[in-house]
């Protein structure tokens, strides 16, 4: 459609053949030519039918998009059902059943947990005991148990029991088929033990702490044998203690111990046995011995008394060359025989009669004193680790077993028909 006000533009050009040849000097108009390109008329055309006109042509049609659904998240398109309803019902008797028993468990345990609380108080304040023992209830269920007033076992554990005095470490005893006399979970009034078994433990560590006062020191020597060495104070000086002990069961509930080898080292110089065996006393060293041959002094003060000439076996007569000569008394004093003599030499029985003699041999008079009132007997109530059980009120506990192990003393008991409170 052309515009009423547009002109040819041929026209202007055949108007302008006719004027002068001046105006073709005339600046070119860019417009003249974009005018030029309108051959025709524009149509109206929209931007649908624009684009439509590229993609609809043969040979280029453009495949049409599906038209958009929303997605389908349920399977197969039908209604989700719940987690077990397709579970056949047996199937769910069973879980339901697996349910109850789950709690019926939990509420058995705690009734257990509660019976051991209450056990363990109870028999903390009627033993005396320092710290509550443990109770362990056997069996499942325990409700049955209690609603037929008979428990299938009950282990009990308790540490550090007085017994004389030692402290027993632990005390652990299994009694098996207890008959109870009670009216439910908080009535219990008393209980029978047909038949228990159990054992003692006497620790080394608790031996060396109460006796030793952590100066001897305890050790096993095979199946039946103790060995204590450390050091004894003594007179102001601490000795070196040597001891062997040998364990055995006293009557039916208690153990004793034989204390054997007891000797008391005062450095190189000596030794003491207590007893009245003609090996005991106070004797010279082996090296003691030897070392007189060295030491003049230490051997004119034997050689000088006439007692100790006399039971060194020589006479007066060479006794007193002896003192009289350096060389002749190193003679003597150097021979084997000589040492061996004066090794027999009781140092106790000498200072009673000759108390210079010991302080020549430096020997403290007070320390020969007090070793002549350390017996045998005294000594050995010192390594003692005897102990025994005590008497049950109702029933029989007897030791059946005394074995030394590793970590201590252990002792097997056993007892039958036991009775705790009740008639």
């Amino acid at each position: 459609m052309r515009s009423p006000h547009r002109t040819d533009p041929h026209q202007h050009a055949h108007d302008r053949s006719d004027l002068p040849d001046a105006a073709s000097d005339l600046p070119h108009n860019p417009y003249d030519e974009l005018g030029s390109l309108d051959d025709g008329p524009l149509e109206a055309t929209s931007l649908e039918e624009f684009f439509d006109k590229d993609t609809a042509r043969p040979g280029n049609e453009a495949e049409q998009e599906p038209e958009w659904t929303p997605p389908v998240h349920r399977r197969g398109g039908r209604r989700r059902r719940g987690r077990f309803a397709g579970l056949p019902l047996a199937v769910k008797a069973v879980v339901g059943l697996v349910v109850l028993a789950s709690f019926a468990a939990l509420g058995d345990r705690w009734a257990v947990l509660y019976a051991e609380h209450r056990a363990a108080d109870a028999l903390e304040d009627r033993l005396n005991l320092a710290a509550a023992p443990e109770v362990e209830i056997g069996g499942f269920p325990f409700l049955t148990q209690l609603a037929g007033k008979r428990l299938e076992s009950v282990r009990l554990t308790v540490p550090d029991v007085a017994a004389d005095r030692v402290s027993l470490a632990k005390v652990s005893a299994t009694a098996h088929d207890i008959r109870l006399d009670a009216d439910g979970l908080t009535s219990v009034r008393g209980a029978h033990v047909p038949r228990l078994d159990g054992d003692v433990l006497l620790s080394f560590a608790d031996l060396n702490r109460e006796l030793g006062a952590s100066q001897v020191t305890f050790t096993g020597d095979g199946r039946d044998r103790v060995r204590a060495r450390g050091t004894l104070p003594v007179a102001g000086r601490d000795l070196r203690l040597r001891a062997e002990a040998t364990i055995q069961r006293q009557g039916e509930r208690g153990i004793a111990t034989e204390i054997g080898g007891m000797r008391l080292d005062i450095g190189d110089l000596a030794t003491y046995r207590p007893g009245t065996r003609p090996s005991d006393g106070l004797r010279l060293t082996p090296k003691a011995s030897a070392d007189l041959a060295r030491e003049t002094r230490k051997a004119k003060a034997l050689l000088s008394v006439p007692a100790i000439v006399k039971r060194l076996g020589m006479s007066d007569a060479t006794a007193r060359e002896a003192l009289g000569d350096d060389g002749e008394l190193a003679e003597l004093t150097g021979s084997s025989r000589f040492a061996r003599r004066a090794e027999g030499l009781n140092l106790i029985d000498l200072a009673l009669d000759n108390p210079e003699v010991p302080r020549g041999l430096g020997l403290d008079p007070d320390l020969l004193d007090a070793l002549s009132r350390l017996t045998r007997p005294a000594l050995a109530e010192r390594l003692s680790l005897s102990f025994e059980l005590p008497e049950p009120e109702r029933g029989d506990v007897r030791l059946r077993d005394v074995r030394v192990e590793e970590d201590g003393i252990r002792v097997r008991l056993t007892g039958s028909e036991l009775a705790f409170g009740g008639s």
